[in-house]
């Protein structure tokens, strides 16, 4: 199966790039959405390609790049009462909901804010600049992805904006 490319967002006072560094990697724990769900249930596999994306944040934008280590799973935290992604519905033998594992990949030097990618060459269909867009978990193309990642590198140059 060919690799995939994805976006995913997290608020940077949740879980930061730097934190993804610092642990090497996490759980990306309390999607509740269900398309985002079915993103990581039946497509993403290991060794897809992250976007880190700092969402609520100044500037929100990717931050770096990060990589699935591991495929979807039941997540834990809707199976415990009192905790903010409890979900009655969901039990062990019938989980509703799903998170993979992410490791981290690199950090850029500077945010590659979403008014970068808004205003970037090639990345006008990308789901993150469309109005509405609120997906926490998106599919980008690998060419959205190599565009991002060269921006966030500091080539800035080779991909103009419109």
């Amino acid at each position: 199966m060919p690799k995939r490319y994805w976006l995913m967002k997290c608020e940077p006072s949740a879980y930061s790039i730097d934190d993804l560094a610092r642990d090497g990697r996490t759980c990306w724990e309390g999607v509740r959405n269900y398309q985002a769900r079915n993103f990581m249930r039946d497509e993403m596999r290991v060794g897809d390609g992250v976007l880190f994306y700092a969402s609520n944040a100044d500037p929100s934008g990717v931050t770096g790049l990060a990589r699935i280590a591991r495929t979807a799973y039941p997540d834990h935290y809707a199976w415990e009462p009192g905790h903010k992604y409890f979900d009655a519905r969901s039990t062990k033998a019938a989980p509703v909901w799903l998170m993979v594992d992410v490791g981290f990949v690199e950090r850029f030097p500077e945010t590659v804010s979403l008014a970068t990618l808004k205003d970037t060459e090639g990345l006008e269909q990308m789901v993150v600049t469309r109005k509405g867009s609120r997906l926490s978990v998106q599919p980008v193309t690998r060419a959205e992805y190599g565009i991002v990642a060269r921006l966030g590198r500091g080539d800035r140059k080779r991909h103009v904006s419109r």
